[in-house]
Protein backbone atom coordinates (compact mmCIF):
# COMPACT_ATOMS: atom_id res chain seq x y z
CA UNK A 1 0.00 0.00 0.00
CA UNK A 2 1.20 3.45 -0.48
CA UNK A 3 0.79 4.63 2.81
CA UNK A 4 1.68 2.65 5.87
CA UNK A 5 -0.48 1.61 8.66
CA UNK A 6 1.60 4.14 11.31
CA UNK A 7 1.40 6.58 9.09
CA UNK A 8 -2.11 7.01 8.14
CA UNK A 9 -3.92 9.85 9.28
CA UNK A 10 -7.10 9.15 11.68
CA UNK A 11 -10.25 9.08 9.36
CA UNK A 12 -12.67 12.81 9.78
CA UNK A 13 -15.62 10.06 10.77
CA UNK A 14 -16.71 6.49 10.74
CA UNK A 15 -20.37 7.98 10.32
CA UNK A 16 -20.99 7.29 6.35
CA UNK A 17 -24.56 7.90 5.90
CA UNK A 18 -25.88 5.74 3.08
CA UNK A 19 -22.66 3.48 2.78
CA UNK A 20 -25.17 0.52 2.87
CA UNK A 21 -27.17 1.40 0.07
CA UNK A 22 -23.96 2.29 -2.13
CA UNK A 23 -22.83 -0.20 -4.79
CA UNK A 24 -19.01 -1.88 -4.18
CA UNK A 25 -17.36 0.72 -6.42
CA UNK A 26 -18.68 3.46 -4.37
CA UNK A 27 -17.99 2.20 -1.16
CA UNK A 28 -14.46 0.98 -2.04
CA UNK A 29 -13.81 4.98 -3.48
CA UNK A 30 -15.44 6.36 -0.19
CA UNK A 31 -12.86 4.06 1.74
CA UNK A 32 -9.89 4.93 0.07
CA UNK A 33 -11.18 8.50 0.94
CA UNK A 34 -11.05 8.04 3.98
CA UNK A 35 -7.69 5.85 4.51
CA UNK A 36 -5.97 8.97 2.54
CA UNK A 37 -5.10 5.77 -0.31
CA UNK A 38 -5.38 5.26 -3.89
CA UNK A 39 -8.07 2.99 -5.03
CA UNK A 40 -5.69 0.95 -6.51
CA UNK A 41 -4.52 0.30 -2.75
CA UNK A 42 -7.29 -1.63 -2.04
CA UNK A 43 -6.92 -5.09 -4.24
CA UNK A 44 -6.66 -6.84 -1.52
CA UNK A 45 -10.45 -6.19 -1.19
CA UNK A 46 -10.56 -7.67 -4.69
CA UNK A 47 -11.50 -11.95 -4.37
CA UNK A 48 -8.20 -12.27 -5.57
CA UNK A 49 -6.49 -10.89 -1.97
CA UNK A 50 -5.03 -13.99 -0.84
CA UNK A 51 -3.71 -15.19 -3.71
CA UNK A 52 -3.63 -19.47 -3.89
CA UNK A 53 0.13 -19.17 -4.42
CA UNK A 54 0.64 -17.06 -0.68
CA UNK A 55 -2.28 -19.93 0.61
CA UNK A 56 0.39 -22.56 -0.49
CA UNK A 57 2.63 -20.87 1.76
CA UNK A 58 0.59 -20.21 4.48
CA UNK A 59 -0.32 -23.72 5.38
CA UNK A 60 0.37 -26.98 4.57
CA UNK A 61 -1.63 -29.37 2.06
CA UNK A 62 -3.38 -25.91 0.47
CA UNK A 63 -5.74 -26.60 -2.58
CA UNK A 64 -7.33 -23.01 -2.40
CA UNK A 65 -8.95 -20.20 -1.19
CA UNK A 66 -12.09 -20.19 1.56
CA UNK A 67 -13.68 -16.69 1.28
CA UNK A 68 -16.28 -14.97 3.94
CA UNK A 69 -17.69 -11.68 3.20
CA UNK A 70 -15.18 -8.77 4.75
CA UNK A 71 -18.07 -5.71 5.93
CA UNK A 72 -17.52 -2.52 7.54
CA UNK A 73 -19.08 -1.55 10.93
CA UNK A 74 -19.30 2.06 11.33
CA UNK A 75 -20.46 4.57 13.62
CA UNK A 76 -17.67 3.49 16.04
CA UNK A 77 -15.81 5.89 18.27
CA UNK A 78 -13.36 4.55 20.95
CA UNK A 79 -11.27 6.45 23.29
CA UNK A 80 -12.61 9.55 21.44
CA UNK A 81 -11.45 8.40 17.55
CA UNK A 82 -13.54 7.96 14.95
CA UNK A 83 -12.89 3.92 13.67
CA UNK A 84 -13.90 2.29 10.93
CA UNK A 85 -13.92 -1.33 11.68
CA UNK A 86 -13.42 -4.37 9.56
CA UNK A 87 -15.17 -7.50 10.21
CA UNK A 88 -15.20 -10.84 8.63
CA UNK A 89 -18.38 -12.76 9.03
CA UNK A 90 -20.95 -14.96 6.87
CA UNK A 91 -23.39 -14.13 9.62
CA UNK A 92 -26.01 -12.10 8.51
CA UNK A 93 -26.67 -9.08 10.94
CA UNK A 94 -23.99 -8.70 13.12
CA UNK A 95 -22.10 -5.98 11.01
CA UNK A 96 -25.54 -4.37 10.79
CA UNK A 97 -26.18 -4.71 14.56
CA UNK A 98 -22.85 -3.73 15.45
CA UNK A 99 -22.77 -0.46 13.42
CA UNK A 100 -26.48 0.94 14.63
CA UNK A 101 -25.06 0.00 18.43
CA UNK A 102 -22.22 2.28 17.60
CA UNK A 103 -24.22 5.06 16.61
CA UNK A 104 -26.70 5.16 19.74
CA UNK A 105 -23.39 4.77 22.07
CA UNK A 106 -21.71 7.80 19.93
CA UNK A 107 -24.96 9.90 21.76
CA UNK A 108 -23.49 8.78 25.29
CA UNK A 109 -19.89 9.77 24.38
CA UNK A 110 -18.71 7.06 22.61
CA UNK A 111 -16.46 3.85 23.75
CA UNK A 112 -14.51 3.95 26.42
CA UNK A 113 -11.59 1.01 26.29
CA UNK A 114 -8.88 0.29 27.64
CA UNK A 115 -6.04 -2.80 27.73
CA UNK A 116 -3.45 -4.46 30.46
CA UNK A 117 0.15 -4.65 29.05
CA UNK A 118 0.61 -7.31 26.85
CA UNK A 119 1.46 -10.14 29.22
CA UNK A 120 1.16 -13.66 28.05
CA UNK A 121 1.67 -16.72 30.34
CA UNK A 122 4.15 -19.85 29.52
CA UNK A 123 3.79 -22.94 31.31
CA UNK A 124 6.20 -25.48 31.99
CA UNK A 125 5.06 -28.15 33.45
CA UNK A 126 7.33 -30.64 35.82
CA UNK A 127 6.72 -34.07 36.93
CA UNK A 128 7.96 -36.34 39.49
CA UNK A 129 9.40 -34.13 41.69
CA UNK A 130 10.19 -35.32 45.06
CA UNK A 131 10.08 -32.76 47.19
CA UNK A 132 7.34 -29.52 45.94
CA UNK A 133 8.09 -27.51 48.70
CA UNK A 134 11.40 -27.46 48.43
CA UNK A 135 11.31 -27.55 44.70
CA UNK A 136 9.49 -24.66 44.86
CA UNK A 137 11.51 -22.35 47.18
CA UNK A 138 14.50 -23.22 44.88
CA UNK A 139 12.85 -21.62 41.68
CA UNK A 140 11.87 -18.69 43.47
CA UNK A 141 15.85 -18.45 44.86
CA UNK A 142 16.98 -18.60 41.44
CA UNK A 143 14.22 -16.40 39.63
CA UNK A 144 15.93 -13.89 38.02
CA UNK A 145 18.46 -15.80 37.09
CA UNK A 146 15.37 -17.53 35.13
CA UNK A 147 13.98 -14.90 33.75
CA UNK A 148 17.36 -13.45 32.42
CA UNK A 149 17.60 -16.70 30.78
CA UNK A 150 14.06 -16.46 28.93
CA UNK A 151 15.14 -13.03 27.84
CA UNK A 152 18.35 -14.84 26.31
CA UNK A 153 15.98 -16.95 24.45
CA UNK A 154 13.96 -13.80 22.86
CA UNK A 155 16.36 -10.84 21.61
CA UNK A 156 14.08 -9.21 19.04
CA UNK A 157 11.19 -8.65 21.81
CA UNK A 158 13.83 -7.54 24.46
CA UNK A 159 14.96 -5.17 21.94
CA UNK A 160 11.64 -3.79 21.37
CA UNK A 161 10.82 -3.58 25.27
CA UNK A 162 9.23 -6.55 26.04
CA UNK A 163 10.93 -9.86 27.89
CA UNK A 164 10.55 -11.43 31.02
CA UNK A 165 8.56 -9.94 33.73
CA UNK A 166 7.84 -12.49 36.10
CA UNK A 167 7.85 -16.37 37.46
CA UNK A 168 5.11 -18.00 40.16
CA UNK A 169 4.98 -21.65 40.55
CA UNK A 170 2.21 -23.40 41.04
CA UNK A 171 1.65 -26.72 43.33
CA UNK A 172 -0.67 -29.51 42.63
CA UNK A 173 -0.56 -32.17 45.24
CA UNK A 174 -2.53 -35.05 43.03
CA UNK A 175 -3.54 -35.05 39.66
CA UNK A 176 -4.54 -38.39 37.96
CA UNK A 177 -0.87 -38.87 37.31
CA UNK A 178 0.60 -37.50 40.49
CA UNK A 179 1.95 -34.73 42.46
CA UNK A 180 2.79 -31.84 40.12
CA UNK A 181 4.87 -28.19 39.77
CA UNK A 182 3.57 -25.92 36.91
CA UNK A 183 5.83 -23.03 36.21
CA UNK A 184 4.37 -19.78 34.68
CA UNK A 185 6.44 -17.72 33.01
CA UNK A 186 5.30 -14.47 32.22
CA UNK A 187 6.65 -12.11 29.16
CA UNK A 188 5.72 -9.07 28.23
CA UNK A 189 5.29 -9.82 24.45
CA UNK A 190 4.80 -6.52 22.64
CA UNK A 191 2.81 -5.88 19.36
CA UNK A 192 3.00 -9.52 18.76
CA UNK A 193 0.02 -12.03 19.63
CA UNK A 194 3.14 -13.66 21.57
CA UNK A 195 2.37 -17.67 21.27
CA UNK A 196 5.82 -18.28 19.39
CA UNK A 197 7.73 -16.29 21.72
CA UNK A 198 6.15 -17.64 25.32
CA UNK A 199 6.94 -21.24 23.30
CA UNK A 200 10.34 -20.54 22.76
CA UNK A 201 11.15 -18.99 26.19
CA UNK A 202 9.53 -22.15 27.95
CA UNK A 203 11.57 -24.43 25.78
CA UNK A 204 14.66 -23.07 26.98
CA UNK A 205 14.13 -22.75 30.51
CA UNK A 206 13.14 -26.69 30.81
CA UNK A 207 16.33 -27.70 31.48
CA UNK A 208 17.75 -25.38 34.43
CA UNK A 209 13.72 -25.88 36.04
CA UNK A 210 14.76 -29.51 35.58
CA UNK A 211 18.01 -29.42 36.83
CA UNK A 212 16.90 -27.13 40.00
CA UNK A 213 13.85 -29.42 40.83
CA UNK A 214 15.25 -32.73 40.35
CA UNK A 215 11.90 -33.16 38.14
CA UNK A 216 11.05 -33.98 34.45
CA UNK A 217 9.72 -30.83 32.59
CA UNK A 218 6.86 -32.26 30.45
CA UNK A 219 4.65 -29.90 28.45
CA UNK A 220 6.20 -26.33 27.55
CA UNK A 221 3.60 -24.13 26.20
CA UNK A 222 1.73 -21.17 26.57
CA UNK A 223 -2.01 -21.00 28.20
CA UNK A 224 -4.99 -18.84 26.36
CA UNK A 225 -5.95 -18.10 29.39
CA UNK A 226 -4.47 -14.51 28.97
CA UNK A 227 -5.78 -13.06 32.58
CA UNK A 228 -3.02 -10.48 32.98
CA UNK A 229 -4.09 -9.26 29.04
CA UNK A 230 -7.19 -8.46 29.60
CA UNK A 231 -8.90 -6.22 27.70
CA UNK A 232 -12.07 -3.70 28.90
CA UNK A 233 -14.42 -1.24 27.09
CA UNK A 234 -17.40 0.46 28.61
CA UNK A 235 -20.58 2.67 27.14
CA UNK A 236 -23.19 4.70 28.43
CA UNK A 237 -26.38 5.17 25.97
CA UNK A 238 -29.05 7.92 27.58
CA UNK A 239 -32.68 5.76 27.65
CA UNK A 240 -34.60 8.37 25.44
CA UNK A 241 -31.54 6.94 22.36
CA UNK A 242 -33.06 3.83 23.12
CA UNK A 243 -36.30 4.47 21.99
CA UNK A 244 -38.24 3.03 18.26
CA UNK A 245 -40.82 2.51 16.97
CA UNK A 246 -43.73 1.32 19.36
CA UNK A 247 -40.79 0.55 22.55
CA UNK A 248 -40.06 3.48 24.68
CA UNK A 249 -36.48 3.76 25.71
CA UNK A 250 -36.98 3.48 29.44
CA UNK A 251 -38.64 0.09 28.72
CA UNK A 252 -35.74 -0.77 25.85
CA UNK A 253 -33.58 -0.11 28.83
CA UNK A 254 -35.07 -2.48 31.36
CA UNK A 255 -35.28 -4.90 28.81
CA UNK A 256 -31.73 -5.48 27.92
CA UNK A 257 -30.67 -5.52 31.57
CA UNK A 258 -33.10 -8.16 32.32
CA UNK A 259 -31.93 -10.09 29.07
CA UNK A 260 -28.63 -9.84 30.93
CA UNK A 261 -29.59 -11.04 34.02
CA UNK A 262 -30.57 -14.28 32.85
CA UNK A 263 -26.78 -14.40 31.40
CA UNK A 264 -25.42 -13.81 34.48
CA UNK A 265 -27.20 -16.54 36.86
CA UNK A 266 -27.70 -19.34 34.23
CA UNK A 267 -25.25 -20.91 32.04
CA UNK A 268 -26.91 -22.21 29.78
CA UNK A 269 -28.08 -18.47 28.57
CA UNK A 270 -24.55 -17.36 29.19
CA UNK A 271 -23.08 -19.83 26.59
CA UNK A 272 -25.56 -18.45 24.10
CA UNK A 273 -24.56 -14.84 25.36
CA UNK A 274 -21.38 -14.79 25.26
CA UNK A 275 -20.98 -16.36 21.91
CA UNK A 276 -23.11 -13.12 20.66
CA UNK A 277 -20.03 -10.83 21.98
CA UNK A 278 -17.70 -13.33 20.13
CA UNK A 279 -19.71 -13.03 17.24
CA UNK A 280 -18.39 -9.04 17.04
CA UNK A 281 -14.72 -9.92 18.79
CA UNK A 282 -14.66 -13.09 16.05
CA UNK A 283 -15.13 -10.94 13.32
CA UNK A 284 -12.69 -8.35 14.01
CA UNK A 285 -9.66 -10.74 15.03
CA UNK A 286 -10.21 -12.85 11.53
CA UNK A 287 -10.33 -10.11 9.63
CA UNK A 288 -6.66 -9.06 10.78
CA UNK A 289 -5.04 -11.99 10.81
CA UNK A 290 -5.32 -12.52 14.20
CA UNK A 291 -5.84 -15.86 15.88
CA UNK A 292 -9.76 -16.53 16.96
CA UNK A 293 -9.87 -19.79 18.15
CA UNK A 294 -7.20 -18.89 20.87
CA UNK A 295 -9.31 -15.65 21.57
CA UNK A 296 -12.48 -17.79 21.94
CA UNK A 297 -10.55 -20.21 24.42
CA UNK A 298 -9.74 -17.38 26.35
CA UNK A 299 -12.71 -15.96 26.81
CA UNK A 300 -14.72 -18.73 27.32
CA UNK A 301 -12.57 -19.88 30.16
CA UNK A 302 -12.16 -16.10 31.54
CA UNK A 303 -15.83 -16.54 31.84
CA UNK A 304 -15.57 -19.42 34.46
CA UNK A 305 -12.63 -18.07 35.89
CA UNK A 306 -14.26 -17.70 39.22
CA UNK A 307 -16.10 -21.49 38.91
CA UNK A 308 -19.01 -20.89 37.65
CA UNK A 309 -19.63 -19.78 33.86
CA UNK A 310 -21.44 -16.79 33.65
CA UNK A 311 -21.74 -13.45 31.33
CA UNK A 312 -18.49 -11.80 30.17
CA UNK A 313 -20.50 -8.35 30.18
CA UNK A 314 -22.11 -6.11 32.64
CA UNK A 315 -25.12 -3.86 32.57
CA UNK A 316 -27.29 -1.82 34.38
CA UNK A 317 -29.63 1.33 34.61
CA UNK A 318 -27.25 4.27 36.39
CA UNK A 319 -28.75 6.73 38.78
CA UNK A 320 -29.40 9.22 36.13
CA UNK A 321 -31.52 6.68 33.95
CA UNK A 322 -29.04 5.85 31.22
CA UNK A 323 -28.25 2.49 30.31
CA UNK A 324 -24.50 1.39 30.99
CA UNK A 325 -22.75 -1.30 29.65
CA UNK A 326 -18.96 -3.20 30.81
CA UNK A 327 -16.93 -6.03 28.84
CA UNK A 328 -13.95 -7.09 30.31
CA UNK A 329 -12.25 -10.23 28.74
CA UNK A 330 -8.59 -11.46 27.65
CA UNK A 331 -7.70 -10.39 24.26
CA UNK A 332 -4.47 -11.28 22.87
CA UNK A 333 -4.16 -9.16 19.64
CA UNK A 334 -1.18 -8.28 17.55
CA UNK A 335 -0.72 -6.12 14.82
CA UNK A 336 2.62 -7.85 14.01
CA UNK A 337 3.72 -11.70 13.25
CA UNK A 338 1.53 -14.25 12.06
CA UNK A 339 -0.81 -13.21 9.21
CA UNK A 340 -1.12 -9.46 9.95
CA UNK A 341 1.48 -9.05 7.86
CA UNK A 342 1.60 -11.99 5.24
CA UNK A 343 -1.78 -11.86 4.51
CA UNK A 344 -2.80 -9.01 1.90
CA UNK A 345 -6.47 -8.47 3.27
CA UNK A 346 -5.42 -8.57 7.32
CA UNK A 347 -2.65 -6.26 6.29
CA UNK A 348 -5.20 -3.69 4.91
CA UNK A 349 -7.55 -4.43 7.84
CA UNK A 350 -4.91 -2.90 9.86
CA UNK A 351 -5.01 0.09 7.81
CA UNK A 352 -8.51 0.66 7.72
CA UNK A 353 -8.58 1.18 11.95
CA UNK A 354 -5.58 2.81 11.78
CA UNK A 355 -4.01 1.05 15.03
CA UNK A 356 -0.55 1.56 16.34
CA UNK A 357 -0.23 -1.04 19.33
CA UNK A 358 -1.77 -4.51 19.46
CA UNK A 359 -3.10 -2.67 22.57
CA UNK A 360 -5.17 -0.18 20.79
CA UNK A 361 -6.12 -3.16 19.00
CA UNK A 362 -7.07 -5.22 21.86
CA UNK A 363 -9.45 -1.81 22.93
CA UNK A 364 -11.35 -1.52 19.62
CA UNK A 365 -12.08 -5.36 19.41
CA UNK A 366 -13.79 -5.07 23.14
CA UNK A 367 -15.71 -2.22 21.98
CA UNK A 368 -17.16 -4.16 18.97
CA UNK A 369 -17.90 -7.41 21.46
CA UNK A 370 -20.18 -5.09 23.68
CA UNK A 371 -21.52 -3.24 20.72
CA UNK A 372 -22.73 -6.60 19.43
CA UNK A 373 -24.16 -7.68 23.00
CA UNK A 374 -26.09 -4.61 22.79
CA UNK A 375 -27.57 -5.50 19.40
CA UNK A 376 -28.13 -8.83 20.55
CA UNK A 377 -30.11 -7.86 24.06
CA UNK A 378 -32.05 -4.92 22.42
CA UNK A 379 -32.87 -7.52 19.92
CA UNK A 380 -33.78 -10.34 22.27
CA UNK A 381 -35.78 -7.91 24.88
CA UNK A 382 -38.20 -6.00 22.09
CA UNK A 383 -39.28 -7.38 18.76
CA UNK A 384 -36.74 -10.52 18.96
CA UNK A 385 -33.80 -12.00 17.63
CA UNK A 386 -35.03 -13.26 14.16
CA UNK A 387 -36.86 -10.31 13.48
CA UNK A 388 -34.00 -8.38 11.70
CA UNK A 389 -32.09 -12.31 10.99
CA UNK A 390 -34.51 -13.39 8.83
CA UNK A 391 -34.91 -10.60 6.64
CA UNK A 392 -31.14 -10.67 5.91
CA UNK A 393 -31.59 -14.33 5.39
CA UNK A 394 -34.61 -14.45 3.46
CA UNK A 395 -31.72 -12.76 0.42
CA UNK A 396 -29.15 -15.06 1.17
CA UNK A 397 -32.20 -18.09 0.11
CA UNK A 398 -33.15 -15.98 -2.68
CA UNK A 399 -29.72 -16.21 -4.00
CA UNK A 400 -29.19 -19.51 -3.59
CA UNK A 401 -32.36 -20.25 -5.54
CA UNK A 402 -31.11 -18.50 -8.58
CA UNK A 403 -32.32 -14.96 -8.34
CA UNK A 404 -30.34 -12.55 -9.49
CA UNK A 405 -28.53 -9.85 -7.71
CA UNK A 406 -31.65 -7.82 -9.22
CA UNK A 407 -34.05 -9.90 -8.24
CA UNK A 408 -32.93 -10.76 -4.47
CA UNK A 409 -34.32 -8.11 -2.67
CA UNK A 410 -37.60 -8.29 -3.87
CA UNK A 411 -37.87 -12.25 -3.68
CA UNK A 412 -36.94 -11.94 -0.37
CA UNK A 413 -39.09 -8.75 0.95
CA UNK A 414 -41.91 -10.94 -0.77
CA UNK A 415 -40.85 -13.88 1.89
CA UNK A 416 -40.67 -11.39 4.64
CA UNK A 417 -44.09 -10.22 3.92
CA UNK A 418 -45.71 -13.52 3.62
CA UNK A 419 -44.18 -14.99 6.47
CA UNK A 420 -42.61 -17.51 4.38
CA UNK A 421 -38.69 -17.62 4.67
CA UNK A 422 -37.59 -21.06 3.01
CA UNK A 423 -35.45 -22.22 0.54
CA UNK A 424 -38.73 -23.56 -1.74
CA UNK A 425 -40.77 -20.57 -1.75
CA UNK A 426 -37.51 -18.93 -3.09
CA UNK A 427 -37.14 -20.87 -6.03
CA UNK A 428 -41.16 -20.52 -6.79
CA UNK A 429 -40.69 -16.89 -6.49
CA UNK A 430 -37.68 -17.05 -8.79
CA UNK A 431 -39.09 -19.25 -11.18
CA UNK A 432 -42.30 -17.11 -11.46
CA UNK A 433 -39.97 -13.62 -12.00
CA UNK A 434 -38.02 -15.80 -14.72
CA UNK A 435 -41.60 -16.26 -16.73
CA UNK A 436 -42.63 -12.74 -16.51
CA UNK A 437 -39.37 -11.00 -17.31
CA UNK A 438 -36.74 -13.52 -19.16
CA UNK A 439 -34.53 -12.71 -16.79
CA UNK A 440 -31.45 -15.38 -16.43
CA UNK A 441 -31.18 -16.54 -12.32
CA UNK A 442 -27.66 -16.35 -11.34
CA UNK A 443 -26.20 -19.91 -10.29
CA UNK A 444 -27.35 -22.18 -7.59
CA UNK A 445 -28.56 -25.22 -6.75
Amino acid sequence: MSMPTNERPTPPTSRLAGFYRSDLPTRWRVLAEQLGLAPDDLGALDQNGLTVELADHMIENAIGVFGMPLGLALNFVVNGREVLVPMAIEEPSVVAGASYMAKLVREGGGFTASADEPLMIGQIQVLGVEDLRAATQGLLDRKQELLSQADAASPGIVEYGGGARDLTVRVFESSPVGPMLVVHLAMDVRDAMGANTVNTAAEALAPAIETLTGGRAHLRILTNLADQRLARATCTVPAGALTFDEYPGEDVRDGIVEAWALAEVDPYRAATHNKGIMNGIDAVVIATGNDWRAIEAGAHAYAAHDGRYTSLSRWQVTPAGDLQGSLELPLAVGTIGGSTRSHPTAELSLAILGVKTGRELAEIVAAVGLAQNMAALRALATEGIQHGHMALHARQLALAAGATTAQADEVAQQMVDEGQIHLERARQLVASREVGDGSQPSAGP
